[in-house]
């Protein structure tokens, strides 16, 4: 089993002198990881770095990198700026699709007309791959390896030579090792972090802009979030909607929870009240 993730990463090269960029640190600037549309959190940083050092390698090590990590931890949201930062084919896989499918919406997504053959499609997304030499990302992942079809990735990747990052939930490196020829083919597994006051203190100035949040606030949701990134956003947007219908421009912890008597959203359903006649 893999071990559970450190709260911190400081290197992804392991050392072994690849090229690769310091991905996050107490002290990392990650201002130039944002653009209008999405926050620098330190899962955006890991991500792109984690693609970048994919495509520094040297030649005579796998290309593969598995960026796992429960879900709401916002690994889809760093793929999208890792994709437009180092110009990477990108998919996200749908539980619904057959082997077929994926090489379908692969050759799509490079502006190709999908061949008629499984085959086929294969040799024209490995040639596109190998011709222009950009990396290719591969979200939820996990959806491939319920449909047993690693192999098809593994014949695009050795065909082509291609960086790849494969996003998925946090047993995706487990999963992985049904499959050797592929597993032994993966340059590092990075798993995304779980974020903290300080991610929460970012998005609150990205998307909560009409009112200040109070540092222990982010602290108290930073909790309850249990590093979910998704139910941050959600609890934002409820923290700034009661502020400006109770004409507030700040909020702190003491209004919040004593003033208004307001509750984080947890993802639980609220339990009903039993109907008195």
């Amino acid at each position: 089993m893999y071990e559970q993730r450190p709260q911190k990463i400081k290197n992804i090269n392991g050392g072994n002198g690849s090229g690769g960029a310091i991905i996050t640190t107490d002290n990392t600037d990650l201002s130039e990881y944002q653009s209008p549309t999405i926050a620098p959190l330190k899962n955006v940083a890991i991500a792109t770095n984690a693609l970048e050092k994919a495509i520094k390698r040297p030649r005579h090590l796998p290309g593969m990198i598995c960026f796992y990590g429960p879900s709401g931890f916002g690994k889809s949201y760093s793929a999208a700026f890792a994709a437009n930062k180092h110009n990477a084919y990108y998919i996200e896989c749908k539980s619904t699709w057959s082997k077929k499918a994926v090489l379908a919406a692969l050759a799509k997504e490079m502006g190709l007309v999908p061949a008629r053959t499984m085959y086929e499609m294969t040799e024209q997304i490995t040639e596109r791959l190998a011709i222009t030499d950009r990396p290719l990302i591969i979200d939820e992942m996990d959806h491939i390896v319920k449909r047993e079809a690693v192999e098809i990735i593994r014949d695009l990747y050795e065909g082509s030579g291609c960086a790849m990052l494969l996003i998925g939930e946090e047993n995706l490196p487990n999963a992985l090792q049904k499959w050797e020829r592929f597993h032994g083919r993966i340059l590092d597994f990075i798993p995304a972090q779980a974020a903290d006051a300080s991610d929460v203190k970012i998005l609150a100035g990205f998307y909560c802009r009409r009112v200040k949040i109070a540092e222990d606030l982010q602290i108290e949701l930073a909790k309850v979030a249990k590093g979910s990134i998704r139910r941050i956003c959600v609890n934002l947007a409820r923290i700034e909607d009661e502020a400006l219908e109770s004409g507030m421009t700040e909020m702190d912890l003491h209004t919040w929870s004593y003033v208004l008597k307001k509750q984080f959203w947890t993802g639980e359903a609220t339990i009903r009240k039993e109907y008195v006649r």
